[in-house]
């Protein structure tokens, strides 16, 4: 390994050469019979260039991966002590020291000093890389790559490769939509043509694998890209995007399969991740700390450094876990770790009593809609009790902003969860307003990949080989990843003044038939070589999803992914907190009936999916209704 010390030793016989070599030029090679000032410029050399070069990094940098950064470093070092050495000429023609001296060979000097000095760094990179790329492994067969994207990503996974001769992996070639790359080289590799022609190029290539290195492409060019290495029989990998990035650099060792969030039926709502100034320098507290979006909101939150960040949850493991995941990426924020229940009134208020948060993120919450239904008095005991309970830790110790995490099952709502959603939501928005603080609720749809959620389940049934079951061919449903959706929902928690509701752009509803169809396909599989079981829509189930009731006053916010929503029946406060105390109370009576009643009460939009022999109807219920 070539180290900076002996890249000095080298600097100075390069400054001799140089400063030799400018005399020589000017005069001829004979000059020291007849320019007795040589030796006093090459002494000055000796002493000056390197000093100068200090400063600017010329001994601190690891040449092994020089860039054009250091390459403009060399020539400002270079530059700079040209500058030095005309100084002491002149001082030295102005006292007498140096009686004469030829000006052009400061110049010479210059450009020599420039060659030599660079010319050796950047040779330390070069033979590197050429050694990088020699004596593979024989035992280690290489196999053919193709980068699909020559930008950024795609240079840096050849890098990564040629790097990692060990990987067995050879790049020959690039594919990009940008015709002005066609037919040029990058890192002296083709870009091939433009995407479409994949296949072909495959064959020519004899490629082995695929790399997709576009991190920011829409979904629609990453299903043709896959769809192409399904017919081909090659199953594709894909450059981490940016949300995974946020705590590490993308390298070979990362690449991963393609995954269902990759294949979003429109673009990417964000382009890149950002620090969320309100949380700076804050204390945050996080409930549902363990779950799929509270851990990747204790992430996104870690990141814009906290003073300190709570992680409070029920389960111990997933606490466990996220905690001793951030505390390795983020350890100059301070991480508290607490297991605690929001529904355990006195232990939330002595929580929040402690820590004095900033900011709260509630995400505790019951989501799975099936299981609610045959639960409903964890429903209601634990997504409305618990809003409560926080809800009133936040006003003990002032909490000036809280966010709730919301569904889309709070619309016009036909099973339990989403009706337990709909009075938490009414608890905040009624809270913001009383107090005039930034309570806000956040309100979006499903979210690919989250534990327990739709794409895992289908992805275990694949790998069973089937059958795969979907309750009906043409349900429908809006669909966000993990990330975009924290980032959104920090943002969001931003914009709001008090008592705000926000509902995400989540695009279009995708058509779960459409959904299973693609992850077959990616899964290497033709559609129609494993069995797809209909199984029936469960109770409480909707055909579609709406992300706000009819009726409602819609506008935009400075972000244009985050709507503004006046559902005018979360404002009429007439009897609503009373129905949902008493929904609570009914909760924890265990009286399953007494609550569906109370919720048709509390909740003018709620519907109940069935209504067997013996149950209040809604009809019934207008009489009972409180003014």
């Amino acid at each position: 390994m070539i180290r900076n010390r002996h890249i000095l030793v080298v600097d100075l016989i390069l400054v001799a050469v140089a400063a030799f070599g400018a005399f020589a030029l000017r005069f001829d090679w004979l000059f020291l019979q007849y320019r007795p000032e040589f030796t006093s410029y090459l002494v000055a050399a000796l002493v000056l260039k390197p000093i100068v070069y200090f400063p600017f990094g010329m001994y601190f940098r690891y040449w092994r991966y020089a860039t054009s950064h250091d390459l403009i470093a060399i020539c400002f070092a270079v530059s700079a002590s040209a500058v030095a050495m005309a100084v002491f000429v002149g001082v030295g023609r102005a006292s007498g020291f140096l009686p004469e001296f030829a000006r052009p060979v400061l110049m010479i000097d210059w450009l020599l000093t420039l060659t030599l000095a660079g010319g050796v760094r950047m040779s330390i990179r070069v033979i590197g890389d050429a050694r990088g790329t020699e004596n593979k492994p024989e035992a280690l067969q290489s196999r053919r790559v193709l980068i699909v994207g020559a930008g950024e990503a795609g240079v840096l996974v050849v890098r990564e490769l040629r790097r990692n001769p060990q990987l067995g992996l050879t790049a020959v070639g690039f594919l990009d939509d940008a015709q002005d790359k066609w037919n040029k080289q990058i890192l002296g590799l083709p870009v091939r043509g433009p995407i479409a022609t994949l296949e072909s190029v495959v064959r020519h290539a004899a490629a082995d694998e695929i790399v997709i290195a576009m991190p920011t492409a829409a979904g629609s060019t990453i299903r043709q890209v896959a769809q192409a290495c399904g017919r081909i029989g090659i199953k594709p990998r894909i450059v981490p995007g940016v949300y995974e990035l946020l705590d590490g650099q993308v390298t070979v060792n990362r690449l991963r399969k393609i995954e269902i969030a990759d294949l979003l039926r429109r673009p990417q709502v964000i382009g890149r991740a950002e620090h969320v100034a309100y949380l700076r320098g804050q204390s945050v507290l996080i409930t549902g700390a363990g779950g799929s979006i509270g851990s990747e909101l204790a992430r996104q939150a870690a990141f814009s450094k906290p003073r300190q960040l709570i992680l409070l949850g029920h389960g111990e493991n997933s606490i466990f876990e996220v905690h001793a995941r951030l505390v390795t990426q983020y350890p100059d924020v301070q991480i508290h770790p607490i297991i605690a229940d929001v529904r355990d009134t006195r232990r939330i208020e002595a929580i929040f009593d402690r820590f004095k948060p900033d900011a709260v993120f509630h995400a505790a919450a019951h989501k799975h809609v099936p299981l609610m239904e045959s639960n409903p008095e964890e429903a209601i005991t634990n997504n409305v009790l618990g809003t409560r309970n926080v809800l009133r830790a936040a006003e003990q110790v002032s909490v000036a902003r809280l966010v709730l995490i919301s569904t889309d099952k709070a619309v016009a709502p036909t099973n339990v969860m989403g009706a337990s959603k709909r009075l938490a939501e009414q608890f905040v928005l009624e809270a913001g307003r009383r107090l005039g603080r930034a309570y806000v609720v956040v309100r979006f749809g499903n979210v690919l990949g989250s534990r327990g959620s739709v794409v895992p389940t289908m992805q275990a049934q694949i790998q069973r080989g089937g059958p795969i079951t979907i309750t009906h061919p043409d349900m429908k449903r809006y669909f966000m990843t993990i990330p975009e959706a924290v980032q959104l929902v920090l943002q969001a928690g931003g914009l709001g003044a008090g008592g705000d509701l926000f509902v995400l752009n989540m695009g279009e509803q995708i058509r779960i038939m459409d959904l299973v169809n693609d992850l077959i396909r990616l899964s290497g599989i033709d559609p129609g070589d494993i069995p797809i079981a209909v199984t029936g829509i469960r109770p409480g189930e909707k055909m579609e999803e709406a992300l706000w009731e009819a009726g409602s006053a819609v506008s935009s916010t400075s972000n244009p992914d985050v709507y503004r929503v006046v559902e005018h029946e979360l404002h009429a406060e007439s009897g609503t907190k009373p129905s949902a105390n008493d929904v609570i109370a009914a909760a924890k009576s265990g009286d399953a009936d007494h609550i569906a009643l109370l919720l048709q009460l509390a909740l003018p939009s709620y519907m109940r999916p069935t209504a067997p022999a013996g149950d209040v109807h809604r009809d019934d219920l207008e009489a009972t209704r409180p003014e």
